[in-house]
């Protein structure tokens, strides 16, 4: 008698490595939609299909296998978002919409839509929940009721994220001339200028790129803050390093079973 498929699920669903690499494109596009940086989605999707090879039984067909595995993701996302003070409030996005007097330049907002940095900006500032409802339909061209499937919600509840994520990037966008005018003049974008940080701490920058780190600093409004956590944080964990430390047995014999094999 033949060993049980450890990739088919009950009811025969089968979750194989050629059907989750045929996946993995669409679930790239959404990681990348949900979080900023590509080692991110990368981990996103790798994980995710990890979870699907260990939990293959949980498949069970009655949906397609695309919305299982979105699901999963969606889940894996959501267990690592932690909210950040970047992102938008819902209810202060609602309270503008609910007054009458509340507006926007729809020009100044359609013309910064054009521009996909500012557009992806204004998409990352989203709270994930709306982000992804708002990705899946307005990006990847989902029904509503897909979504709700697929991300294990009621249908009025997706509607309601879609609504409110649209009004949020709206919202978002408009902010954005508030943003750019603070940092006018100031070299580098925020992201451009802190993802060259931990380079800097260590004195690996290249000259260039010091300089213009150096020059952001000196007249950005937000990233000194940030800049002087960062140095302070990495200064006392140093402080952590015990020279008398032994390693445990147990961690040096799995150390030495790594190098054996």
């Amino acid at each position: 008698m033949a060993a049980a498929d450890p990739g088919a699920g009950a009811g025969g669903a089968r979750v194989g490595h050629d059907a989750l690499a045929a996946q993995a494109p669409a679930l790239y596009r959404f990681a990348r939609s949900l979080v900023r940086r590509r080692e991110d989605a990368e981990d996103l999707v790798h994980d995710t299909i990890i979870r699907a090879l260990e939990r293959g039984g949980s498949f069970r067909g009655e949906a397609a296998f695309s919305t299982w595995l979105h699901r999963v993701l969606h889940n894996l996302a959501v267990d690592r978002a932690r909210r950040s003070a970047r992102e938008l409030v819902v209810d202060d996005v609602e309270d503008r919409w609910r007054d009458d007097a509340y507006t926007v330049d729809s020009a100044a907002v359609v013309e910064r839509a054009e521009d996909r940095a500012e557009l992806e900006d204004a998409l990352v500032r989203l709270p994930f929940a709306y982000r992804a409802v708002l990705v899946l339909h307005d990006v990847e061209g989902w029904t509503v009721r897909s979504i709700a499937e697929r991300l294990g919600i009621s249908l009025p509840a997706a509607k309601q994220r879609l609504r409110r994520g649209r009004m949020m990037l709206v919202s978002a966008l408009a902010a954005g001339a508030e943003r750019r005018e603070a940092l006018r003049g100031v070299p580098l974008r925020c992201w451009d200028a802190r993802r060259r940080v931990s380079d800097y701490l260590d004195g690996v920058l290249p000259a260039r790129d010091r300089g213009a780190l150096e020059a952001h600093l000196a007249t950005c409004p937000t990233c000194p803050p940030l800049f002087a956590a960062l140095v302070g944080t990495t200064a006392r964990l140093g402080r952590l390093r015990d020279p008398d430390s032994v390693i445990p047995p147990s961690l040096a014999e799995r150390i030495r079973r790594i190098s054996a094999s």
